[in-house]
């Protein structure tokens, strides 16, 4: 008799921790779990859930997802590694002291950007809600009154400021070596190449966080991460291209072509900052698209905005 009121006052006890009102962050599954950054962000939610207020649960979940990435080292990881490849890239570029120089010199930043930016935007975001399930993260999260979508949301939203800091900070050092080499002419090209960048990141960190939430496994949301980085950056600009000198479809197709690709709608960006001229490759092809500057901006937003909201639909739909 005496052992049994022992065990039930055990059960009990853990499983008000489990449910207790300041947001406890233990797991139930037959023993306790302590959550890495549970018990903070709980704790948050739980009192903005009480006032309502579902700003302040935004705030909340992205403020603790840049708590933990800054924590584990990643925003400082993925600045020194911005800054020591755009910084090898502009020293040993060999480029001269002039206007042609500088653009040759950005051009090759672009081009790294493409290949590198989304690579690591990915590597950055491909576990932002599998990992956090596998970890016990959602579960405790996911009991309190807090609507999943601003989970997500909060989750993209912490880990894009990290990235944005980390590529204006990495690709800003190398700008500020070319300021003092080549002087402020160019400044204005480069805020718009650098703008574009921290907005390619963030296309890149949008479909690593739907592929997370679209996937059961970590594994499995690695793979749709890498198979995006594939498509968009290796697949899609040959396949483009050969449709094009194949069928010489009509401009509207063209343009389609362009849109359809991040990385595309950030080499246009790219090239009208410079204000330079594709001659060859798909460059070429982005020049011929003749597309504005504000409607590569918004379908860069909507590269941004659209993988979010898929994710924040189907997040909803996701059994844990």
């Amino acid at each position: 008799m005496t052992r049994d009121r022992r065990r039930d006052d055990r059960s009990s006890r853990r499983s008000e921790r489990a449910t207790r009102s300041d947001g406890g962050y233990e797991v139930v599954d037959g023993g306790s779990e302590t959550v890495p950054g549970g018990h903070e962000v709980a704790v948050g939610a739980a009192r903005s859930a009480d006032s309502g207020s579902a700003l302040g649960q935004l705030y909340v979940v992205a403020e603790t997802e840049y708590r933990l990435a800054v924590r584990s080292r990643w925003a400082v990881a993925v600045t020194a590694l911005f800054a020591a490849f755009a910084l090898g890239l502009t020293t040993f570029s060999g480029s001269d002291a002039s206007p042609a120089g500088f653009e040759r010199i950005v051009a090759s930043l672009a081009v790294l950007a493409v290949y590198l930016v989304p690579l690591v935007a990915l590597a950055f975001s491909y576990d932002a809600v599998v990992g956090r399930e596998e970890s016990g993260w959602l579960q405790a999260l996911f009991a309190l009154p807090v609507s999943r979508t601003r989970v997500v949301l909060g989750t993209a939203v912490g880990r894009a400021v990290v990235l944005a800091s980390a590529t204006i900070l990495g690709f800003g050092i190398a700008g500020a070596l070319l300021l003092l080499e080549y002087g402020f002419d160019g400044f204005e090209s480069y805020v718009g190449f650098l703008l574009g960048t921290v907005g390619l990141g963030l296309a890149f960190l949008s479909l690593g966080v739907l592929a997370s939430t679209l996937a059961r496994e970590k594994t499995h949301a690695l793979g749709l991460a890498l198979l995006a980085w594939a498509w968009f950056v290796l697949v899609h600009d040959l396949l483009a291209l050969g449709v094009i000198a194949a069928f010489a479809p009509p401009d509207a197709a063209v343009t389609a072509m362009v849109l359809s690709n991040p990385t595309g709608v950030f080499r246009a960006l790219a090239l009208g900052a410079l204000g330079a001229s594709g001659d060859a490759g798909f460059a070429a092809v982005l020049t011929e698209a003749g597309l504005s500057t504000g409607a590569l901006v918004a379908a860069l937003v909507a590269w941004i905005v659209v993988p979010i909201a898929l994710a924040g639909a189907a997040i909803r739909r996701r059994r844990l």
